[in-house]
């Protein structure tokens, strides 16, 4: 049901992301979204967004477009990669998932010449959401590679990890058009700019949860070979809920001083938190009740870092104040934005290096099993390999 409701999202939203810039290339030319944002909204809020975004889009035009295109492309090649994986069709997995980290490369290059030649403050929507699309734009390039990597060095299960990670990323587009026409009728009067600070403080969170729990979904292991002990003991656990409590109510504060507006972003950070804080401590707990020692593992891994990511933002805050000479709402909210996102980013970089300790550990005792990934169908990302791996354990 989550995959088809997610490739229902991808199709809706590629002529979307296609069409999105030609209006500013073009005036007059069609946009699918404007005319559903019109139709769904006002056409004074699709006229006022228009309106605040030609400066900043003015100066990257081209690039910003050969993003947006490509973007579109990537919302189709997503079902296919996955459905492809599930249904083991190599041939046209390998081919479409070439074609996929190149559309990846090359339009993340467009929103990086974008970024590079608009000052974060001139940016639409203002710095902090400037922060957030380079911190995603990072993110996605990140995970891909590391994605291509695992392919290539045989780790079917860690390859599952970072693409899905990666499209979890590219799926904050959507989402937040999603926002766009929904959130206008819980807020009557808020603008486009800021809806897009209320989407900023939970996005980054959501979409890697949702990565988090498809991987969950596809690797239906209790174990991972040469897997001992736990890297989050209790102790570890307790000091990141402690940390993370510290940073819940310094950011509690800091928003609530903001007046209606901070209030409003307060909820939207911490509703959804609670949300994916609940859901990944009970299957944790679920997982270690049954004795499944890998689902626990990852689980709690998240746990952590999901505990640990109101500290980091707390923390980030007057760096992002000192570095770019912010000031204290708007580096704030850039620091609620990239606290979720880097800090799952952070946890499935320690997934991996859970699982490639685990194999080390195996080749020092001698009882290492090469993966079958190392065959002819090395590359087959997700349900597949995963699928392998989990006969051999």
């Amino acid at each position: 049901m989550a995959t088809v409701a997610v490739t229902a999202v991808c199709l809706a939203y590629a002529p979307i992301a296609m069409t999105e810039l030609w209006p500013y290339a073009s005036p007059g030319a069609p946009a699918v979204g404007e005319w559903i944002l019109g139709r769904s909204v006002s056409p004074e809020f699709v006229a006022e967004a228009v309106r605040d975004r030609i400066g900043p889009y003015g100066r990257s035009l081209v690039p910003l477009i050969v993003h947006s295109v490509l973007g579109g492309l990537l919302m189709l090649l997503g079902p296919v990669q996955l459905l492809s994986a599930v249904r083991r069709r190599v041939r046209l997995h390998r081919v479409t998932g070439t074609v996929f980290a190149v559309t990846v490369y090359v339009s993340m290059g467009g929103a990086a010449l974008y970024l590079v030649r608009t000052p974060p403050e001139e940016a639409f929507s203002g710095a902090a959401f400037w922060i957030v699309l380079a911190t995603i734009l990072v993110g996605t390039v990140g995970s891909v590679t590391f994605g291509i990597l695992a392919a290539v060095r045989g780790f079917p299960d860690l390859h599952q990890r970072w693409m899905l990670l990666c499209y979890g990323f590219l799926m904050t587009a959507p989402l937040l058009r999603l926002e766009w026409g929904f959130l206008p009728s819980v807020y009557p009067g808020l603008d486009m700019l800021d809806i897009n600070r209320v989407a900023i403080m939970h996005l980054g969170s959501l979409v890697a949860f949702g990565a988090l729990l498809a991987s969950r979904a596809l690797d239906r292991r209790d174990t991972v070979p040469g897997l001992t002990g736990t890297w989050c003991p209790v102790p570890v656990q307790a000091a990141a809920h402690l940390a993370g409590a510290a940073g819940l109510a310094w950011i509690t504060y800091a928003l609530l001083d903001g007046g209606t507006a901070g209030r409003r972003l307060l909820v939207a950070y911490l509703v959804p938190y609670a949300l994916v804080y609940a859901v990944v401590a009970v299957r944790a707990l679920r997982a270690g009740a049954r004795g499944a020692a890998w689902a626990a593992e990852e689980w709690r891994l998240h746990l952590v870092a999901l505990c640990l990511a109101p500290a980091f933002s707390a923390v980030t805050v007057p760096v992002l104040e000192r570095s770019m000479h912010l000031d204290r709402p708007t580096a704030l909210l850039a620091g609620v934005g990239i606290g979720g996102g880097m800090l799952a980013y952070a946890a499935v970089t320690a997934v991996s290096l859970r699982v490639l300790y685990a194999r080390e550990l195996l080749k020092r005792q001698g009882t290492f099993v090469e993966p079958t990934a190392r065959r002819p169908d090395a590359a087959i990302p997700a349900a597949v390999g995963t699928a392998q791996e989990g006969r051999q354990a």
